[in-house]
This record gives C-alpha cells, structure tokens and sequence, in this order.
C-alpha cells in the first residue's frame, strides 16, 4: 500500500544509508527527506535515481519556526492528496557542538532545539494525520548512559536539570568548552528517550513510538562542528573501532535504522531499541516525573508554534 514516510538527518551518515534501505527494500513509500535549503532538492533527487519515490522540504530544524513551516507544507499536500497516507516519521537529524551556548534564532540551546524539539514539533503537528499502522523513530544515542561501558570516556554522561534550564544556553559548567557540549548532547539523548516513553502513553493506538541507539559510529557528520583535529580523528582514526564490539559502522547501523522504521525489528511502542533488539535503556531513562516535566515544558515551548 503506497504510503509516506518523513525523515530528517537523511543527508548523510546513517541516515542516508537508512533512507537507500527503505526505498528499496519497501518500493511503496513515498520517502519525503527534510533537509536545509537547496540540499534537499539535491538529496531527493539523488535518492530517486532508479524510479524511487522521493521529494523533499526545506526546514532549519534549529528553529522552531522553520520546523512549523515545513510540518504546514507536509500537512497540506497530505490534504491535496500530493502524499499518500503517512504511516512513518523518522526523527534521525542531530548536532553536538563545541560549546553549550550556541543559540537558535528563536533563543533555545542548538544542541535541545535539533536532538529535542525540533522532532517534537514534528511528532504534534504531523500527530492528527499520521494513519494506522504507523511508527514514530528517534534516533537516540547509548551516551545517555553515562558510563565507561557505553561510550569509553569520550562523552560525559547527562546532567539533568529542570526543562526550562535545559532549553538555554549555558545550563551546564563551563559551557564554553567542548565538555560543556558533550553534556549538552548526552542529556538531549536522555531527553528523547524520556519523550517516547511519553508518546506511546499519549500518541492513539496504532501509531508507535520507538527510540533507536546506533551506538558508537565514527566517521558520520556528527562532528562537523568539532575543531580540526576532532573531525580527522572521526574521519581517519576511529572508523578502526568498528572491528572492535565497542563501535559500529555506519553501513550497519543504516542498515538496523530501517529494520526499526519498516518493522523488521520487533519493538513494542515505548521501545529502546540497542541497534538491532529492543533492550533496556539506562536506569535513569525510566523516570515517570521527569518524563512529565519534559513533556509539560517541551508542549509550552513549542505551543507558539503549534497553533
């Protein structure tokens, strides 16, 4: 059955490897890519070599006011009957910065505008048209742990706080340095497993919510931001971990993002799903109060964008 499916972060890394995996593996979707400015026309059309069914919006998802803007656009050609029903959204778009106080032009943290935010913008105003059966997939990361096990001392584990404080630059020490915005992604990490566990209590049946953690995978985008030596590390260096049970590639873990979106990996909305099996995710990602104060925080938010 001809469906849609709208996914962020399919440029490059494992999101385009994910975005080749879906078109070709379920020839009915209608992949529609969300992508900042001419790069998704480029994107979609690359994508749609071979017959695939593919178009594309132009969304800063650093903004809350673009992400309203291409989330109206999706909704109207949904009601002309441009789209075929949605039955997919694929949250995988993500930034970790060098810092703590880059701020979006709407006055929120980059890092919780992107990784949080943006994707639930996404999830409310698409909410009344996704149709049943469909799925919901936000790519998370195993950083929300905080521990050696996870990610070998590279990423300081989240440091949770109020919501309101979370959302603005500077919430964390020395939010001028590197560390200050590798908290600043862990926590958002933490932040979207938190969100799930909230839509699949508050999302209607039939439409799941599953977070997805590719683990460790060097040699994505995720750097960009990061000073020369960081970016070649990534690049050049840490791809060798991929031989090793500490990292996976990028290939791969493409590969386990659209096993997730088309259901080839059984996973009960609410889910976390460990790159290819729905596991536990950390001890404190099961935290009902903090789930509520997100949501509650998160709704106010983004409720001038909403309407």
């Amino acid at each position: 059955m001809q469906h849609t499916v709208v996914m962020t972060g399919a440029r490059r890394g494992i999101g385009r490897v994910a975005a080749e995996h879906i078109l070709r593996r379920s020839p009915d979707a209608h992949l529609l890519v969300v992508a900042r400015g001419s790069s998704g026309a480029r994107l979609a059309g690359e994508l749609s070599a071979g017959g695939h069914q593919v178009s594309y919006v132009s969304a800063d998802l650093g903004s809350p006011a673009g992400v309203r803007s291409a989330a109206t656009k999706i909704r109207e050609r949904l009601d002309r009957g441009e789209l075929p029903p949605l039955r997919g959204f694929v949250g995988n778009a993500g930034a970790q910065y060098t810092n703590a106080l880059t701020e979006g032009p709407d006055g929120f943290e980059s890092t919780f505008a992107i990784n949080v935010l943006a994707n639930h913008l996404f999830v409310r105003l698409l909410q009344d048209r996704f149709v049943a059966p469909a799925r919901i997939v936000i790519t998370t990361s195993d950083t929300h742990f905080g521990d050696f096990t996870h990610n070998m001392g590279m990423v300081p584990g989240p440091a949770w706080k109020s919501p309101d404080v979370l959302a603005r630059p500077g919430a964390f020490p020395r939010p001028h340095t590197a560390t200050g915005g590798r908290t600043a992604y862990s926590t958002s990490k933490l932040a979207t497993i938190y969100l799930v566990h909230e839509y699949a209590r508050r999302l209607p049946a039939g439409i799941d919510a599953v977070a997805y953690n590719p683990g460790f995978v060097p040699g994505t985008g995720l750097a960009r931001h990061a000073g020369p030596v960081a970016r070649f590390a990534m690049r050049r260096i840490l791809p060798v971990m991929t031989l090793t049970p500490f990292a996976t590639g990028r290939v791969a873990a493409g590969r386990y993002l659209a096993d997730v979106v088309l259901g080839t990996t059984e996973a009960p909305t609410g889910s976390y799903v460990d790159r290819t099996r729905a596991a536990r995710s950390s001890a404190e990602s099961y935290d009902a109060r903090r789930e509520g104060e997100l949501w509650n925080c998160v709704e106010r938010f983004t409720a001038p964008y909403a309407a």
